[in-house]
């Protein structure tokens, strides 16, 4: 017997008692972003490895770790991608809608990197983003943290999130403060742990946000960044405050929050909880001027997020925030007995689907006895069944069953989708 193939590790299946949760939370941020003059914008899995080299940056974990990547046959390095905010800036640039332009533009599906699957991360996970493009200033930033606080309102998680914000200043103010902090841990080289050793050449502004205590205690007495941030930085950032006040949002200033894209600059923002254990992060985001002059096109501002779909479900699974709704149900099974019964079930079942849009209609098939459909019918949990026998054809009427109560009546074709309604 040949072996059965599995998933591969830390890439799942999303099965059908999953799935309608997927398309609520979906279709929640849809009509969400869309209301903010979204539009969907779509692009590859699989990228240009380059892209990602010099969109993420060559030193961050993503690249140096994480990424899957191949050759083609015709030896192109192709890489599937690990996030979102580089491609959408490829896709968008190449089809002449940024240069001189704003866009509002949001996707979701699938990314992928190769690091060790536990719960709340995969190997293959998914996740929706928002990206703006063409206004350099801080109100689209607010906008986008309005955005999302509102998606935590309409999901029932606006409670259970913090929003942490910092400043990482302009590229020479960066640049800047990563001499003062090099020169500063160099002296603490021995002491820091593994990573932030490796770092401290590569990326030091991923220190701040080592999970280490050692290393964290060091960092104590290091400089800060807020000392080297300029006067352009520090106005906008006190706008993003003074707006998401005046709407009633609260915040905490994380000077340590940098993010670990390359591509980040001034505002950095992070909802995080406190209910997932180590997968605290829910949403992030910030903004990346430099982004599109880095992959090759020509300058754009731009500002975006995104945010985790397992994690997202893990959460609102773990605080019982799924509504009923959200959850597949069968409203209505149909069951028949003989042949112009089930050939008359067919005719009923496309009426309903048509007078009554909002319903889930369930028409058995495969034959059967009538005991043998009533166990199915049950089993269905659905709210109603319709009963199709010979003689209810003759009259032109079924039986319905109200299957919580036990309650059955006769009801002429026709009037089944009022009565079902009452």
């Amino acid at each position: 017997m040949a072996r059965k193939i599995q998933a591969i590790r830390g890439m799942n299946d999303i099965l059908p008692d999953q799935s309608s949760v997927w398309l609520y939370l979906e279709k929640t941020v849809a009509d969400l972003v869309k209301s903010y003059g979204y539009q969907q914008i779509r692009f590859p899995i699989v990228e240009n490895t380059d892209l990602f080299k010099r969109g993420v940056g060559e030193t961050t974990d993503i690249v140096e770790k994480e990424m899957y990547t191949f050759e083609d046959r015709n030896g192109e390095s192709l890489t599937l991608r690990p996030e979102g905010t580089a491609s959408c800036v490829r896709a968008a640039d190449q089809a002449g809608l940024l240069y001189n332009q704003v866009q509002r533009l949001w996707y979701a599906g699938p990314m992928f990197r190769y690091e060790r699957p536990q719960k709340g991360r995969y190997r293959q996970f998914h996740q929706m983003g928002v990206e703006a493009f063409g206004i350099a200033t801080a109100d689209i930033d607010a906008e986008l943290i309005i955005l999302t606080a509102q998606l935590w309102k309409k999901l029932g998680l606006l409670e259970h999130v913090e929003l942490q914000l910092n400043t990482i200043g302009l590229a020479s103010e960066r640049e800047a403060y990563k001499a003062a902090l090099v020169d500063y841990l160099t002296e603490y080289k021995d002491k820091l742990d593994e990573d932030s050793q490796r770092r401290l050449t590569t990326n030091p502004l991923r220190i701040l946000d080592s999970k280490d205590e050692s290393t964290q205690e060091i960092l104590k007495a290091a400089p800060t960044l807020e000392d080297y941030i300029g006067e352009e930085s520090q106005a906008d950032f006190d706008f993003l405050q003074s707006v998401l006040t005046a709407n009633g949002i609260p915040y905490v200033i994380n000077r340590r929050l940098v993010r670990g894209l390359d591509y980040y600059g001034k505002t950095v923002f992070e909802w995080v909880t406190s209910h997932l254990g180590a997968q605290a992060t829910v949403c992030a985001g910030g903004r990346y001027d430099g982004l599109a002059e880095q992959l090759g096109c020509k300058g754009t501002p731009g500002v975006g997020f995104a945010m985790g779909v397992e994690r997202l479900i893990l959460l609102l699974e773990t605080l019982d925030l799924i509504p009923d709704s959200a959850k597949f149900s069968t409203d209505v099974f149909i069951m028949s007995v003989g042949n112009d019964a089930e050939v008359a079930s067919f005719v009923l079942a496309e009426q309903l689907r048509q007078e009554r849009k909002d319903i889930v209609v369930l028409r058995h098939c495969g034959g059967g006895s009538f005991k043998n459909q009533m166990k199915k019918a049950d089993r269905s949990q659905a709210r109603f069944t319709l009963i199709l026998g010979q003689d209810e054809v003759d009259q032109g009427i079924c039986q319905v069953k109200n299957m919580s109560t036990g309650k059955q009546q006769s009801c002429l074709l026709k009037d089944v989708a009022s009565l079902i309604s009452k």
